[in-house]
């Protein structure tokens, strides 16, 4: 797909060092995996609702990498966020411990992949395009050189050894072009906006899909205490976003803002020198 978009010029050439191409790759894949096996030991309603604690996790490297403050409704509304994940987590008893540390390393690493889609975009001034380019081979390479080996080490069963059919071959090709949407949307949305608001906006597919897994798997992992920490979860999110929104709600911080008499005293100061230079 990368190839295809560079001969059709959405690719230009760039640069990007080596060191930032890796320290990406390593998150993006221990996002990948951790998603995955995230998925493969919680059900389906734990596995989303973790992902919805990647929003206050996104908060925290904002204000620690870019120094960004936030209003007290947005800090309550983050607090909301967690309530929700706090009551799913206590509450839905098919967690367990390798499944809620599965999902500890997918928040922590997915959050770090998606800050620094926006961080290299920013600093080396990287189109979505142009960054998809850099990192999407250079990761499927790795992926597809450690996957068989870790999909190994973690089912005890060989990829190669899978008895593919027509059915099994149209669903993998739909998931690679699903999951091609996915990083386009991903880093079109981030570059203009921020992890957050990306997280923010997935919201309703984290609805879609505990509904979609209610109706095909039935009520597993869907209980009342769960459908009540979502709905939660979700109130603190949006309103996360219209706290976050308006003026105040989400700033950086200057490193240092002259006062109005130290204002005052430089263009004293500056009159001084130009009466003597006259």
């Amino acid at each position: 797909m990368t190839a295809a978009l560079r001969w059709f010029g959405f690719i230009q050439s760039s640069h990007l060092p080596l060191s930032e191409l890796l320290r990406f790759i390593l998150f993006a894949n221990f996002s990948i995996v951790g998603m995955n096996v995230s998925l493969m030991w919680n059900s389906v309603g734990f596995y989303q609702i973790a992902k919805l604690s990647m929003i206050p996790v996104s908060c925290f490297l904002e204000v620690v990498m870019d120094k960004i403050r936030y209003s007290r409704d947005t800090k309550l509304s983050i607090a909301v966020v967690l309530l929700g994940v706090g009551v799913c987590t206590v509450t839905d008893l098919s967690v367990n411990t390798q499944g809620f540390i599965a999902a500890f390393i997918a928040v922590w690493s997915t959050s770090l992949q998606q800050y620094y889609v926006l961080h290299l975009q920013r600093r080396y001034n990287l189109s979505s395009f142009n960054l998809l380019g850099h990192t999407a081979p250079a990761q499927a390479a790795t992926l597809l050189l450690l996957g068989p080996f870790l999909d190994y080490w973690l089912t005890n069963k060989r990829v190669d050894a899978y008895n593919y059919n027509l059915v099994s071959l149209m669903f993998i090709i739909l998931s690679c072009t699903i999951a091609v949407g996915t990083n386009l949307s991903q880093f079109i949305c981030i570059g203009r906006f921020t992890a957050v608001s990306f997280q923010v906006l997935g919201h309703m597919k984290t609805i879609l899909v505990l509904i979609m897994g209610f109706f095909f798997f039935g009520k597993e992992g869907l209980n009342l205490h769960v459908v009540l920490g979502m709905i939660i979860a979700v109130a603190g999110m949006i309103w996360y976003g219209n706290a976050s929104s308006k003026p105040g709600g989400k700033e950086r911080r200057s490193l240092s803002v002259p006062t109005s008499r130290q204002q005052k005293h430089a263009s004293f100061s500056d009159s001084n020198e130009h009466d003597g230079s006259v």
